[in-house]
């Protein structure tokens, strides 16, 4: 939903009139979504026979729904941003000749997006390496990046300070509400094995699950560690400006936000993230030596101590992954989408 409302706020300031088509779940996080209109669209997904059946049979019906409003409302172009929900609105858009954009956060394709990404006007993604991609548009996908919060966007404009040789080093660690339990667990083992002149240095902001964070928070005092540990932080962006190295999961967000805000990064994807997108997204990041990746399967405390103490006392490594990271950024995503929109519109004379 973010990338879809970024792009709404690029399009609302260039004079268009932004419509919202969604189901009833999109609708919970539509709050501060500028859109004239939200339309109500059925949409579902399922397994088994039955369930695709009544998968398909809500999707007709989303077709329906999203194609009256059309005819009432007008639609010059439709975007869509993967997943079911998006599959109705575009449908339709397609069978009454409208124009027509996806866009894919992940560097794998999304099922619904795979299935349309040949019949749309333009296929925009986040990532270069874009995989499940079907042959006849790989070679055509328009690479915008992922549109960032504005807060996270003004990161891109501030420099780089790496810690001194003796200054303190802020790490933040985040953990995400999927897999979250291994970091929350691991990770303070891995710094707690840091040689003790290190982590007296060390100022860790890390989120945790719940259950969690009494165990964090005894094993960083234990080791003589400044930190923080809670379930969430609302001030993300604030620690980032101030943070030298994160450690984290590699979801699509993530990964932009890491380099916009230019911020070295040791990276654990997800293992059942659907297709393995999470290691294709940390991929861009790792080959430009921003980051650097454990696969879940390998990680535990004292691989992450081995991956972290020659780049928190290199002040240099540090401020060259800065570097790399800042180097693979797209700041101005959602302009690029709105271009990309804009465009096809055109092509097709609305």
């Amino acid at each position: 939903m973010f990338p879809a409302e970024a792009l709404a706020k690029v399009m609302k300031a260039r004079g268009w009139t932004v419509l919202l088509a969604t189901d009833k779940r999109g609708q919970n996080y539509a709050q501060n979504f500028p859109a004239k209109k939200i339309i109500a669209l059925d949409a579902a997904t399922g397994s088994g026979p039955i369930g695709m059946i009544k998968a398909g049979f809500a999707i007709i019906k989303g077709v329906g729904q999203a194609s009256t409003a059309y005819s009432a409302l007008g639609a010059d172009v439709v975007v869509g941003f993967g997943g079911y929900p998006s599959a109705p609105a575009l449908v339709a858009a397609l069978a009454t000749r409208r124009a027509t954009v996806i866009h894919d956060q992940n560097a794998v394709l999304g099922k619904t997006n795979r299935m349309l990404a040949a019949a749309v006007d333009t296929v925009a993604s986040a990532f270069p390496n874009v995989g499940r991609a079907p042959k006849s548009v790989a070679d055509s996908i328009h690479v915008v990046g992922n549109p960032v919060r504005p807060d996270i966007r003004a990161l891109y404009d501030r420099a780089y300070k790496a810690p001194s040789k003796t200054g303190t080093i802020n790490i933040l660690i985040t953990g995400g509400s999927q897999g979250a339990r291994i970091l929350s667990e691991e990770t303070p083992k891995a710094l707690a094995n840091l040689p003790e002149a290190l982590r007296k240095r060390l100022n860790v902001s890390q989120q945790a699950r719940y259950e969690n964070v009494a165990a964090a928070k005894k094993i960083y005092a234990d080791a003589g560690i400044k930190a923080e540990v809670s379930p969430f932080f609302d001030d993300m962006a604030k620690r980032l400006s101030d943070t030298h190295l994160v450690i984290g999961r590699a979801g699509a967000s993530t990964c932009s936000e890491l380099a916009v805000a230019a911020l070295p990064s040791v990276l654990i994807p997800l293992k059942i993230a659907t297709d393995d997108h999470q290691t294709l997204n940390a991929r861009v990041l790792v080959d430009a030596g921003g980051a650097k990746r454990i696969s879940e399967d390998d990680f535990n405390a004292d691989v992450l101590t081995g991956i972290l103490q020659p780049v928190l006392e290199d002040p240099a490594k540090l401020a060259a992954m800065s570097a790399a990271a800042k180097g693979v950024a797209i700041a101005d995503a959602a302009e690029r989408l709105a271009d990309l929109a804009e465009a096809a519109a055109s092509a097709r004379g609305r």
